[in-house]
């Protein structure tokens, strides 16, 4: 495989490329592991060596026109599918996969590929399909034609049918390592040092988010306008945190929100942190201060109950569960500082 455009993930790259070696391939791979973390990165470098008619020893050329193709995005037998919305535009936030997308696989999987030796499919964000989709998809994962290679990503195999999980060889991805993002983030992308080094402990391990903030820096902008949103929601009203919850129920944006929800479990974890003396560990290295300062305002173990809270109404969220009523009791739980 080639390894310019995958950074970490050394045991999944390792393994797909000896399966290319070794012509031990198998129909059908699931990728899971949190949004942005480089699942359809490594997935696209898979296909690129199946698909390159100078591969060498499993690895790609780079150089040749398929190659060149697949980078661009424009490779006939590299075929994308992400959830869309009711008018077929892709919406990876609030889209699904829907039954005519899988009937088009099942049409397009019986064509013979028309430049490499293998049908390559990436059907990203695969917890986000109907269930008439994940049963129409069934029958292509059963009886795969010889030719053909489905890959999905997903956050949680959980999400998907057992029936579906069961029929892929499925790859968990983790989250990088600070020292390899803030590596690849200098080297790379242009990062300074000190941005490196703040977006590889604010990202969680996910290269993907971190890519974005060089790229687009807004975010953290608006991150910072957050955090300083969150401190004064701590000393409010119970009437200013409700009015806030019901704004943050009305957006219906289920992306933000989860985004919000994991600014706001890293910032309570930081002071957290801070007060059991370990500020040096904290993710928001940029705002210490400020952490020192929270410590000593709010005690521990209201704190450590509200990280509780976040993470149980997180789960609940990702349910079947009223989202205001949810949001209410997060804002209403937030801790006070003590007198």
């Amino acid at each position: 495989m080639p390894e310019g455009p995958v950074v970490g993930h050394q045991w999944a790259v390792e393994l797909l490329h000896n399966s290319i070696q070794h012509d031990t391939l198998r129909h059908a791979y699931l990728f899971v592991g949190p949004a942005q973390l480089g699942k359809s990165t490594l997935v696209r470098s898979f296909a690129q060596s199946l698909l390159c008619p100078n591969a060498v020893a499993g690895r790609a050329c780079a150089n040749c026109r398929s190659c060149r193709l697949l980078q661009s995005g424009s490779h006939p037998d590299f075929i994308l599918l992400a959830p869309t919305d009711r008018h077929g535009e892709p919406d990876r936030e609030n889209g699904l996969h829907r039954a005519e997308q899988a009937a088009d696989i099942i049409r397009q999987a019986m064509l013979h590929p028309m430049e490499g030796r293998y049908k390559v499919f990436l059907i990203q964000d695969a917890h986000r399909a109907h269930i008439s989709f994940a049963n129409k998809l069934l029958k292509t994962l059963e009886e795969p034609p010889p030719h053909v290679v489905l890959c999905l990503t997903a956050q949680d195999k959980s999400a998907l049918l057992p029936t579906i999980v069961s029929r892929c060889q499925v790859l968990a991805l983790r989250p990088l390592g600070q020292q390899v993002m803030e590596e690849a983030l200098h080297t790379r992308w242009g990062a300074s040092s000190q941005q490196a080094a703040l977006l590889a402990r604010l990202a969680n391990g996910c290269l993907g988010w971190a890519v974005d903030q060089v790229k687009q820096p807004e975010p953290l902008a608006e991150r910072s306008q957050r955090l300083t949103e969150l401190q004064e929601l701590s000393r409010s009203s119970r009437v200013t945190r409700l009015a806030f919850a019901q704004k943050l129920a009305a957006a219906r944006s289920q992306t933000r929100l989860f985004t919000l929800l994991a600014l706001w479990t890293s910032w309570w974890r930081d002071v957290m942190l801070a007060q059991s003396g370990c500020l040096e560990q904290c993710a928001n290295v940029d705002l210490l201060d400020t952490l020192a300062q929270t410590a000593a305002d709010f005690r521990p173990t209201d704190v450590q109950a509200y990280l509780h809270t976040l993470s149980r109404i997180e789960g609940y969220l990702r349910h079947t569960v009223n989202t205001g009523l949810a949001l209410d009791v997060l804002l209403l739980q937030m801790p006070r500082p003590h007198a």
